[in-house]
């Protein structure tokens, strides 16, 4: 399935579901193992749980593959791998700690400068 098409399906279903602070990252440059990240927000474990559920079932029925799903019993972060995109969504505070859009980024961040100097 074209990247594209698999993006436009996994954002769909996190808005079916109301996910919040949605993120497409391009990774195409970083890594061979996948072309993108999605990370969403869910309000609860139920609401990520379900977020996550949503994912799978869109992906499937558009005829894509889901080669695994993590983190489903505990449901603070749900990992979904989607192959060629790995979907992630999280309660806040756990997306908040591990900051991945951080980690995923193609362009460094500038610290910013102490205060009194520029």
């Amino acid at each position: 399935m074209d990247i594209r098409k698999l993006q436009r399906i996994v954002v769909n279903a996190l808005e079916d579901v109301k996910a919040k602070d949605i993120e497409v990252l391009n990774t195409r440059k970083l890594s061979d193992l996948f072309g993108r990240v999605v990370i969403a927000t869910g309000d609860s474990t139920r609401h990520v749980r379900a977020l996550a559920k949503s994912v799978e079932e869109q992906v499937r029925a558009a005829g894509g593959e889901i080669l695994g799903v993590e983190g489903e019993e505990v449901g603070e972060w749900v990992l979904v791998d989607c192959g060629d995109l790995v979907c992630h969504v999280m309660l806040p505070k756990t997306r908040a700690y591990y900051d991945l859009e951080s980690l995923w980024q193609t362009k460094p961040k500038r610290a910013a400068a102490p205060a009194g100097k520029a």
